[in-house]
């Protein structure tokens, strides 16, 4: 009698830890913060102040409909700056399903991509909901995902995001957090083909990385933009291309053009078909702080996605059919000058008055500004951009035809009264195939190889009386630096330009 009630005892004490046990392994493991303190402060009060400020400092112009962003996860002191263009383009107000936030592995490569399903995401401004049943589903369904717990405790990638994404949305989005720890294009394929469905106006893609890890300064930016501007292709055959070319010029101490690229990489296996537009908004690398020196560097890239608005077809007829009516043309040439008498006297950009911005000069339109000295160039600078106001694009081009054009001299204040001014309201680009499509006089030609580019607008073609390709030997020359008949295997585009000068309306 006395070993039956022993075993029903311990029977009892067992079933009762075994429950014990069972709950906890239930309980869900919220996943604590490991950057606080090392890669930004761990104070509340602090973050939140530096965070805002960051954003407050940021010039990015919200997007109508973006698509995803690249972020860089450095120390805040380093990339937060450039972090904080990429997330100043979203809507603080949007509403968002999820936000899929990936990132690549720093700890190893296992063959898989992690999403966090056991809880929830935590920094010191408080708690980051998961969106745990579509996590869990994400896993259950697909071999290539799984639940690899040191892939998320030691990984910064994701959680140095988390504070951005707190303080910028007004509301509380769940994320899904995806850790890569793949390391070839064809399982980045794959992992691109199981979150497509969910690349849609309902989520946010954010793809945490930095760009290249210890280069000398002036190599970094080199092979930074070669990164960037294959990116911006929206092509993930151009991307691998650029890291192969960054990887043959044998920088010194050049580690990774890019050490998230298996999550860029997947992003741009999402975007490539899509109707898709690429932007970079800014650069720097850690050579641009008081931090560190330019030895050894690293590159951090703010780069939007984002898609047409709903109404592209109606739009992409208007621009078809833009125009500037006389009035408008003259509005933007005093503009122009008088944005240079302030600049170059030291008072900075001027205040535009409000009677001279009509509704077609708040378009946002690329436009190059070209200065002209008793009939010589004095200065050439524009953008093709779409992304500003043509009035604003317009005065900063003014400028830096004035002062960035390094083939001149900075103008001088008193040399403005013999400076002529002309503008050029360029229509977006259009890549050819042939040069058949190309139309000598009435169409602009850029011009793009591997890392190099150049361009002339369209009114050179009368000025210099050449042939067509002559025209384009000589801009593959002389601007793109990529040999007389580089252009015949280089990427070419055509643009359209309203051009007009300060001539045209002395009279008026």
């Amino acid at each position: 009698m006395y070993k039956v009630l022993l075993v029903i005892v311990l029977t009892g004490l067992f079933c009762n830890t075994q429950s014990q046990i069972n709950k906890k392994e239930n309980k869900m493991m919220t996943r604590e913060p490991i950057a606080a303190g090392k890669f930004y402060t761990a104070d509340s009060a602090k973050l939140q102040s530096e965070v805002a400020e960051y954003l407050d400092n940021a010039k990015s112009t919200v997007s109508k409909n973006p698509a995803a962003i690249i972020v860089p996860h450095a120390g805040y002191p380093f990339s937060g700056p450039v972090a904080a263009e990429s997330f100043h383009s979203i809507d603080p107000e949007a509403e968002y399903e999820n936000i899929f936030l990936i990132g690549s592995s720093h700890r190893g490569h296992y063959g898989k991509a992690s999403i966090y399903t056991e809880g929830n995401y935590e920094t010191p401004l408080g708690e980051v909901k998961v969106n745990l049943k579509l996590a869990k589903r994400l896993v259950e369904e697909n071999d290539i995902f799984d639940y690899v717990p040191q892939a998320h405790t030691m990984e910064h990638s994701l959680e140095v995001q988390l504070p951005f994404i707190q303080y910028h949305f007004k509301k509380d989005i769940p994320i899904v957090p995806i850790v890569l720890g793949v390391s070839d294009r064809e399982q980045c394929k794959e992992i691109a083909r199981i979150l497509e469905p969910f690349f849609n106006e309902n989520n946010l893609f954010v793809v945490s990385t930095d760009f290249s890890h210890f280069p000398p300064y002036d190599p970094a930016v080199e092979v930074d933009n070669n990164s960037a501007d294959a990116i911006i292709t929206n092509n993930p055959d151009n991307l691998e291309q650029a890291m192969k070319e960054n990887e043959k010029k044998n920088i010194s101490n050049l580690a990774t053009s890019i050490c998230g690229w298996t999550s860029v990489m997947t992003l741009l296996e999402i975007t490539k078909d899509k109707d898709i537009d690429v932007k970079k908004l800014k650069y720097r690398n850690s050579g641009d702080t008081r931090f560190m020196g330019k030895d050894e560097v690293v590159g951090y890239w703010a780069i939007l996605f984002e898609r047409p608005d709903k109404d592209r077809t109606q739009q992409s007829s208007e621009k078809e059919e833009f125009s500037l009516s006389g009035k408008e043309k003259k509005n933007l040439i005093d503009i122009a000058r008088t944005t240079l008498e302030s600049y170059l006297a030291g008072n900075g950009m001027p205040e535009i008055s409000e009677n001279l911005i009509t509704s077609n000069l708040q378009t946002e339109c690329g436009a190059f500004v070209t200065l002209n000295e008793d009939g010589q160039l004095r200065g050439c600078i524009g953008s093709f951009e779409a992304d500003k106001p043509l009035y604003k694009v317009v005065q900063e081009m003014a400028v830096a035809a004035a002062v960035d054009d390094v083939r001149f001299p900075t103008v001088k204040e008193k040399e403005l009264k013999d400076i002529d001014i002309e503008i050029s309201v360029l229509t977006p680009m259009k890549r050819i195939s042939s040069i058949d499509e190309f139309e000598l006089g009435k169409h602009g030609i850029y011009i793009k190889k591997d890392n190099h580019s150049g361009t002339f607008l369209p009114q050179v073609a009368e000025k210099t009386n050449w042939t067509k390709e002559e025209f384009l030997g000589h801009c593959a020359r002389d601007k793109a630096r990529i040999g007389w008949e580089g252009w015949k295997d280089a990427e070419l585009y055509v643009y359209e330009a309203i051009v007009f000068n300060e001539q045209d309306f002395v009279n008026l």
